[in-house]
């Protein structure tokens, strides 16, 4: 670990209510990077449901297939990793579905342009 991010976690710690010290000194809490992981993860989650608004010819099924596979198999992965890391695990999955769905819609458009 960093320096400053020790100092800051030092800085930090004395100013969080009794109420949240469990979460915070949990195996996964905002100390680890199991907690941050998942945090800054959702943004692929984001841009991935924004692609919706894409025209389906621009959409990569290649990119959205392996996304979805990518999420689905992490998903999995979460689970049996120590410490289990639920909110990573839910984050996987809502990727691999969000993908998922955008690779059918693509498939299914390119499909129909041949047809």
């Amino acid at each position: 670990m960093s320096k400053v991010y020790r100092a800051l976690i030092s800085a930090t710690d004395k100013f969080v209510p009794n109420k949240l010290r469990p979460l915070w000194e949990h195996e996964a809490g905002p100390k680890t990077i199991f907690f941050w992981a998942p945090a800054f993860k959702w943004a692929l989650v984001a841009a991935s449901v924004d692609d919706y608004r894409r025209p389906l010819d621009k959409v990569s099924t290649t990119q959205s297939a392996t996304l979805s596979a990518t999420g689905l198999i992490w998903t999995r992965y979460c689970l049996v990793i120590r410490p289990v890391n639920y909110s990573l695990s839910i984050c996987n999955f809502a990727l691999g579905v969000a993908n998922g769905i955008q690779c059918f819609r693509a498939y299914r458009y390119q499909n129909y342009l041949k047809a």
